[in-house]
């Protein structure tokens, strides 16, 4: 009971934005029910007046019926169109509230989730979350109160009967528990399968060219085979448990209720029954049947929807970085590392054992070293991406005002990776990530300082279409389209990241020049390989293991 109080707490949270709309539903489906008990007693009173055990206007009670067919009908649309509204904006919410919790999680320096398990889970696990919310459960209190009017029904008709109902439910209830487990642990062993499936294509195409290269193609489509025929075992495992579920739950429901059935047979033989009551009667039997058949196909969606929820909920699980207004100081800033210790969660040994260096406002600092040794990571470190062990780094300016780095002073911090960073979309709209605010004379500007005027020579040029991580481009083009997207940030530190690695000498002086001339008063931090740029610098931090 513990486990399931809290899928709804998880449930009610999530639904924040559409319990309004969901309320309605319920009602609607209320509405409904009473519509449908209203329809049997008006149809179990035409019986009796028909059948001369009552007196009353065929005539009205014919016009009643119709009416309540026709809002019976106006039920059923409104329902219709609530919930696929409902169901839509839920999506949208639940999505998006986990998508923000994801880009604002701290990184410990290695991903918990491969990226296709992610999508995976923000894509088909919140469609199966949002059907429940939107869909399953109005449609089972609805069931709930449908079978509780039924029964309030059968008790003022023949008490002996609902006697029997009740006596059905503890074993239908005991079967439910275990079934609750049982399908619960089949449903996230396939949804975690389903996730594998969906990281091994989304890898496998993403690194097409290095397979084929390799020519493993084969290889790769043997593991796909193995995974997706894992997972068919897994769905017949379920099936089969579904199928043996349903058949036990219906045979004890149709058993009691073929009971009953010749209980009301045996009542008009000694006329203990009328032909109306036994009319309402037999629609009473469907009024409490088919909501148990529901029953046993919605059971099923809220055990799925367990599963699905238990998934996004280990990925809320990463801690969130630090919230508030940003902190950004005057003038030019410089970084003091004081005394830091660091090591990755999952490391033996110190990536850095009681490390100080200053970079001074206004210096240029090329940091320098053997692969592996660090020189990546203290940038990391910089951005608060990553947090020491021990020690401290602080930003501070000329006028002496210092703050110990965080989430809110990465503003003060201008960021280019190694690599091609590119989003898909226009050139124009990878520019302005730095600055939506900037206007066209502003995106040249930029451009010609990361020396990437080539954009403006292209045929469509800002409006140039970059493919996904920046296809379309040579390595050196996105490259340069990167540094001019980060001198749009307002920030007075430059840290760049091997950032003319696919550069050739060439292309990289001239870059260099533009840069430094630009930027005169900003603090450039620089990892590289390069003789060429430790020229321009004022200094060199050599790392060493």
């Amino acid at each position: 009971m513990k486990r399931l109080f809290q899928y709804f707490r998880w449930l009610y949270r999530y639904s924040e934005g559409a319990r309004s709309a969901l309320l309605g539903n319920i009602l609607l489906g209320v509405a409904t029910v009473a519509l449908n008990l209203i329809f049997i007693w008006m149809c179990k009173s035409l019986v009796d007046i028909a059948t001369h055990v009552r007196a009353g206007a065929i005539g009205w009670y014919t016009a009643a019926v119709l009416i309540v067919i026709g809002l019976r009908l106006i039920c059923s649309a409104l329902t219709m169109r609530l919930e696929n509204i409902t169901t839509a904006k839920m999506n949208f919410l639940i999505r998006k509230r986990i998508y923000a919790d994801l880009l604002g999680s701290q990184w410990t320096g290695k991903e918990r989730f491969h990226s296709g398990d992610t999508l995976n889970r923000l894509m088909n696990d919140v469609d199966k979350v949002t059907q429940v919310i939107c869909s399953e459960f109005p449609m089972m209190v609805t069931t709930l109160v449908q079978l509780v009017a039924a029964f309030v029904f059968f008790c003022l008709l023949e008490w002996r009967l609902a006697l029997l109902l009740i006596l059905i439910s503890p074993a239908f209830l005991t079967f439910a528990k275990l079934f609750f487990r049982r399908m619960h642990g089949i449903t996230k062993d396939i949804r975690d399968t389903e996730s594998r499936i969906q990281s091994h294509i989304q890898e496998s195409l993403q690194h097409r060219n290095v397979i084929r290269s390799l020519e493993t193609g084969e290889i790769m489509r043997e593991r796909l085979d193995d995974l997706q025929e894992a997972e068919y075992e897994q769905i017949l495992d379920r099936t089969r448990f579904n199928i043996f579920s349903r058949t036990v739950i219906g045979a004890t429901f149709n058993l009691g209720y073929i009971a009953a059935f010749l209980w009301g047979v045996f009542g008009i033989l000694n006329g203990s029954v009328t032909f109306g009551v036994m009319t309402a009667f037999l629609q009473l039997v469907g009024q409490i049947q088919n909501p148990l058949l529901r029953l046993t196909r919605q059971i099923p969606a809220f055990v799925y929807a367990t599963a699905s929820i238990d998934r996004l909920a280990e990925l809320e699980e990463a801690p969130q970085e630090e919230e508030g207004e940003p902190i950004m100081l005057e003038g030019t800033c410089g970084i003091r590392v004081e005394k830091l210790s660091f090591r990755y969660p999952d490391g033996e040994e110190n990536i850095f054992r009681d490390f100080s260096f200053d970079f001074a406002p206004g210096s240029r600092t090329a940091i320098v070293g053997e692969t592996g040794v660090g020189k990546s990571t203290l940038i990391r470190l910089m951005l608060a991406l990553l947090r020491p062990v021990d020690g401290l780094i602080k930003l501070y300016n000329e006028q002496l005002e210092e703050v110990e780095i965080s989430a809110r002073t990465r503003r003060n911090l201008v960021y280019v990776p190694q690599g091609n960073s590119l989003f898909s979309g226009t050139i124009r709209e990878n520019l302005l990530l730095g600055d939506p605010e900037a206007d066209e004379a502003r995106l040249k500007e930029v451009l010609h300082c990361a020396a990437a005027d080539f954009v403006l020579e292209l045929p469509d040029g800002l409006e140039t279409l970059c493919g996904e991580q920046g296809s379309g481009l040579s390595e050196g083009q996105a490259q340069r389209i990167a540094i001019a997207r980060a001198l749009l940030r307002p920030g007075s530190i430059l840290l760049l990241d091997e950032f003319s690695s696919s550069l050739d000498p060439a292309t990289e002086e001239r870059l260099m020049e533009r840069l430094t001339a630009a930027a005169p008063d900003k603090t450039m931090i620089f990892i590289t390989h390069r003789e060429k740029i430790a020229q321009y610098c004022t200094g060199t931090l050599s790392l060493e293991r």
